[in-house]
């Protein structure tokens, strides 16, 4: 009894962590293989699947599907416009979660609408309409090009010139600066709403294969966990510099200005690159209007954004240019970035889960500001913060209409 228990006592001790799932596993492979011993399928089939993107070329109409179903599907007829139109396809059986390109030759009009109708082995329809048809611009240097000057018209231009009224802020009264965070709150807030809401609108259009809405409150919880995590990092460090820092007045208060700026601009970044991902998939589809309106909406939008970068900042009077750039980069570049992926490569699902991870690295952001507004007295919801809250709110609201995707 003894030597058993000795031998034991030197197995690895994960290896009885392992072991359930190692029977776990050789479990359901059996199951698979075996097609389920024992159950019976009740009903028929479920074919389910959705159109992704529709690519326009000359003459020739690609569809992205995917399955979002638990059967196979095998599409067998493509109708547009009430007319069959022969078509070719990459797969022929297209599996759960799996996708395929359709191409469809059918001489589109430039401008016209479309109805297109995907009929399955099963009988089942998959409907997708085209609403202005348009060709879809080519992947080039062009293409590229357009889309990062896109992405700083709405981006990082914005941010920029909303960061110009640092030197404003420091003549402000000290009063009023806890009224500026505040609206930074608002206007963080109406944000990480518009993330949310953008986001399950995407979810629910094209990606229910992959969790459907749970995709965004993933994304959200992941990204508020993860910028708690970079808070904290941020912390042990200037906790390790708190000697070298106490012989230089105002370095920690600084420190801690120059992190919240930090985490602004990291949450607004975020959300700028679900923001590019939406503007880069909604040119390549022909259904983003490049005007003088829309570029001087996203300008008055997200000049706002860059106020809120510089408030926590506001009381240092010696501001290094390199670390407001950085700043700058941080929360405007990622519209480039999202526009370059929104038009060449985009998918439901990634869209979905950006806006979320925007949502969520907001949320963090606005806790770590908020006790920032609070007054002598201790409160967080005095006067002037609801003043601030309510005016940020306000302004993202109204500027929010002159934009249009």
């Amino acid at each position: 009894m003894e030597a058993a228990t000795a031998r034991a006592s030197r197995r690895p001790p994960w290896l009885a962590g392992v072991a359930p799932l190692a029977v776990l596993a050789v479990a359901i492979g059996l199951f698979v293989v075996l097609d389920a011993p024992g159950l019976n399928r009740i009903g028929v089939p479920q074919e389910k699947l959705s159109v992704e993107r529709a690519v326009l070329k000359p003459g020739e109409i690609r569809l992205h599907v995917r399955n979002e179903g638990p059967d196979p599907v095998r599409v067998r007829q493509v109708i547009v416009n009430d007319g069959f139109a022969p078509f070719t396809q990459s797969d022929d059986e297209i599996g759960r979660l799996g996708g395929s390109e359709i191409d469809v030759d059918y001489p589109w009009i430039e401008g016209e609408d479309y109805e297109v109708r995907l009929l399955t082995e099963k009988g089942v329809t998959i409907d997708h309409t085209i609403t202005a048809a348009t060709e879809t611009p080519g992947a080039d240097l062009g293409f590229y090009g357009l889309m990062a000057l896109i992405g700083l018209y709405v981006g990082v231009i914005p941010v920029a010139i909303g960061m110009l009224w640092l030197p404003w802020l420091r003549g402000v009264d000290a009063r009023w600066i806890g009224f500026l965070l505040a609206f930074t709150i608002g206007l963080l807030a109406f944000l990480g709403i518009e993330a949310l809401l953008e986001g399950t609108q995407v979810a629910n259009s094209g990606a229910e294969a992959f969790g459907g809405a749970a995709l965004v409150w993933l994304g959200a919880a992941g990204a508020f966990l993860g910028l708690a995590g970079v808070d904290a990092w941020l912390r042990g460090r200037r906790r390790a510099g708190t000697a070298r820092d106490s012989d230089r007045g105002g370095s920690r208060a600084a420190a801690l200005g120059y992190r919240a700026a930090l985490l602004v601009a990291i949450g607004i970044g975020l959300h700028n690159l679900g923001e590019g991902l939406a503007i880069g998939s909604a040119y390549a589809v022909g259904s983003l209007a490049l005007g003088a309106t829309l570029v001087v909406g996203f300008a008055l939008h997200n000049t706002t954004e860059g106020l809120a970068i510089v408030a926590p900042v506001a009381r240092e009077r010696a501001a290094r240019f390199n670390r407001l750039a950085v700043l700058g980069l941080v929360a405007g570049a990622p519209a480039v970035l999202g526009a370059w992926i929104g038009a060449s490569a985009y998918q439901p699902g990634l869209a979905a889960l950006m806006f979320g991870v925007g949502a969520g690295a907001i949320a963090q952001v606005v806790v770590q500001i908020a006790p920032q507004i609070r007054d002598g007295a201790g409160r967080l919801l005095h006067p002037l913060a609801v003043g601030g809250l309510l005016t940020g709110l306000a302004v993202m609201y109204v500027t929010g209409l002159l934009v249009s995707i």
